[in-house]
């Protein structure tokens, strides 16, 4: 399965928000509320933004006077962010929510309970059910808005009509408590893989799965390796769309290309939430290719291969293991050391050199695959 369909221009997820506890070492942390989308990548400069409550020739913007009264503002601004109103438009609300360099363009539900997170699109439900006819699927009424499943060969995109039918929108419905309710729309609908989680809502590890020690379990894992097979190895989760992730790649080569190390990278989807449901196609592609293949693929960013059935059974088998071991977020980083313990480092580490000198030498056999 690939990307959603590009109905509107909406920018990606380059980076996340920095670590919730103060102390921690930086990594993409498996639950971050609310949603937002970053206007910079990491590292580079950001675009000047206007003041709060200013725009480029629109006068003033001010926060929603109902800002107390509607459940879904209340829930974003508890946040911290700033909201704006944006005004009305064929029955719906418009807000934007910032917070430092990120933020989004909302679509509030008619009951307040609900948003759509992107801007409404000059396209009426008429003409999308002219143009798209069978490659349509109902979704049915939430919120007080209409869900259409549009697919387009492999690919697929949920839109959402505005009250009067007049316009749509190309996103996802969260609720007040920051609940997907898209991921749960769209669930039973054959062929779309539904959203990787971990948590309690990810249902009980096993019984043997949770006797396993971490390093037993990252080796039933489907993963692709980078560097030397007599290297040591270094096991790593990693989501393909967290910025920390692609991070500890970049700080990793040198040592690989010293042939001192191994990795064993470890696709898992655990941004969706943040990236507006696109961690999970990328892990999908990367896990569709061969082992050798898989972190060139990550490192250019190459998503383009369909997710298969079995790519979605190793993700299944990626985040199950990832529940197993607890993981908090990515990367999160497994290895035996050189006296037989387990070591393990959840984010980024302050100090590589320690890190790699720790990894006992010849620590893995090749897993069968």
């Amino acid at each position: 399965m690939r990307n959603m369909v590009s109905f509107a221009a909406i920018a990606g997820v380059l980076g996340i928000f920095a670590p919730a506890v103060a102390g921690e070492a930086p990594r993409c942390a498996v639950k971050i509320a609310p949603q937002f989308i970053k206007v910079a990548d990491e590292g580079a400069a950001a675009p000047k933004a206007p003041a709060v409550g200013e725009t480029e020739g629109a006068g003033v913007l001010t926060a929603p006077a109902d800002l107390d009264k509607i459940s879904i503002l209340k829930h974003i601004a508890g946040s911290g962010a700033n909201i704006l109103d944006l005004g009305s438009a064929h029955g719906l609300r418009s807000i934007s929510a910032r917070r430092g360099e990120q933020f989004m363009v909302l679509q509030i539900a008619p009951d307040g309970e609900a948003a759509i997170s992107g801007p409404q699109l000059d396209l009426s439900i008429s003409k999308l059910l002219s143009v798209a006819g069978s490659q349509v699927t109902e979704l049915g009424e939430a919120h007080g808005l209409r869900g259409i499943f549009l697919r387009n060969g492999q690919e697929f995109q949920v839109l959402y009509a505005t009250p009067d039918g007049q316009a749509t929108m190309a996103g996802v419905m969260w609720d007040a408590t920051g609940k997907n309710l898209t991921r749960e729309q769209v669930a039973g609908i054959e062929g779309v893989a539904p959203t990787a989680v971990i948590g309690k809502d990810a249902g009980a590890a096993s019984a043997e799965g949770a006797s396993h020690s971490a390093l037993e379990t990252v080796q039933e894992t489907s993963f692709g390796t980078l560097g030397d097979d007599g290297a040591a190895r270094l096991w790593l989760f990693v989501d393909p769309l967290c910025s920390y992730s692609v991070r500890v790649l970049q700080d990793l080569k040198p040592f690989v290309e010293q042939h001192r190390v191994q990795l064993a990278i470890i696709p898992v989807s655990v941004l969706d939430y943040e990236d507006q449901g696109q961690s999970t196609p990328a892990a999908l592609a990367l896990l569709s290719k061969a082992s050798g293949e898989m972190a060139t693929a990550w490192e250019h960013q190459d998503f383009r291969s369909l997710g298969t059935t079995e790519a979605a059974a190793r993700l299944r088998t990626n985040m199950g293991a990832a529940q197993s071991i607890g993981l908090r977020g990515t990367p999160t980083m497994i290895w035996r050391k050189s006296d037989g313990s387990e070591g393990r480092a959840d984010g980024l580490p302050s100090d590589w050199k320690d890190l790699i000198a720790s990894i006992a030498e010849g620590s893995h056999a090749a897993a069968e695959r």
